[in-house]
């Protein structure tokens, strides 16, 4: 009977062995194409047997056994990041963000140090440099890394006041941040290498939004004031010093030529008193000459006559004779 069944037509069994023929091709298409993977540049491969962790590949083409090993491509190479208080809606040339879902709104309100709210919304930017433990050591390690940054963040800001975190303080958070995250990820085994900490926006919150801006504008105010003060100080101080300064000056000048005149006077006098002391007689007339010739030219007119008044009259002709002929 077995035989009577393998006799078939030969058309039949033509047909029979080339359908077999192109199932087994067919299926040695799908080992084939089971064992063979691609992993990209950027990449590593992770390859598990039925769920267990054997081997890790290289990027470029790669065999695996079909049907018992499976591949996770882990992106090592690519930079990644999680986006808190805002989120990018539409990336491109015009970049639209996000911002007003509440899961935003409660990611980016924070309490300060000095008990005052203020809206934080920053980014971390990291990359996968562990691809066992990314895939092995948590569950979810992008929702545990998310939980993370955003306490580690809490707790940076929680430490600082408001004025701190809307202005000066912004570049110590960020790096503060960065560096507390990845210390929880070492202690968490995700993987994940921190490359940094980005403060996106830093606001206070919109109901005192109003009052906030107020108080910039006047801390400006109050800049700018000193900073006209300061000026104006740095204009009359310096020259006022200047003056005070030429003043001292010129008294030490006067003083000065005082001090020279008295000693040039003081020395004139001793050199006439020593010249007085070798001959005192010649010293008193050369001094009466000097004195009389000196005074009598300021008189005016003067007559000089003797004990009988003889000579009077013809000295006064010859003044009226004088004045006539003028």
């Amino acid at each position: 009977m077995d035989k009577a069944k393998l006799n078939l037509p030969p058309e039949l069994a033509k047909i029979l062995k080339y359908w077999q023929l192109i199932v087994t091709l067919f299926f040695l298409v799908i080992l084939l194409w089971s064992s063979i993977f691609q992993i990209s540049t950027e990449e590593v491969g992770v390859i598990t047997r039925f769920g267990k962790y054997v081997r890790q590949v290289e990027p470029g083409l790669n065999f695996k056994i079909p049907f018992a090993e499976d591949v996770y491509r882990v992106p090592v190479e690519r930079q990644q990041k999680l986006e808190f208080g805002f989120r990018t809606a539409n990336a491109g040339v015009n970049t639209q963000y996000n911002n007003q879902s509440s899961n935003t709104k409660d990611e980016s309100l924070m309490l300060t140090g000095d008990l005052n709210l203020a809206e934080v919304q920053w980014v971390v930017q990291y990359r996968v440099d562990n691809a066992y433990n990314n895939l092995f050591e948590v569950r979810n390690p992008q929702s545990t890394l998310r939980t993370l940054s955003e306490a580690a963040m809490r707790q940076i800001v929680g430490d600082r006041t408001v004025n701190e975190v809307l202005t000066v303080g912004r570049t110590e958070i960020g790096s503060k941040s960065q560096e507390l995250i990845q210390q929880i990820c070492r202690e968490y085994s995700l993987g994940i290498k921190i490359e940094q900490v980005v403060l996106q926006d830093v606001n206070p919150p919109e109901p005192v939004k109003a009052a906030f801006n107020a108080v910039n504008e006047a801390q400006q105010e109050k800049e700018t004031l000193i900073n006209q003060a300061k000026s104006e100080y740095n204009k009359v101080i310096p020259k006022a010093r200047g003056q005070a300064e030429e003043t001292i000056q010129q008294a030490k000048g006067y003083a000065a030529e005082r001090v020279n005149n008295a000693d040039g006077e003081a020395a004139r006098f001793t050199a006439l008193y020593n010249e007085f002391v070798k001959a005192p007689e010649v010293t008193k007339r050369r001094v009466y000459l000097e004195t009389m010739s000196s005074v009598i030219p300021k008189i005016g007119n003067v007559v000089i006559t003797d004990d009988k008044g003889n000579n009077v009259l013809p000295l006064l002709q010859m003044e009226m004779n004088k004045k006539n002929i003028k």
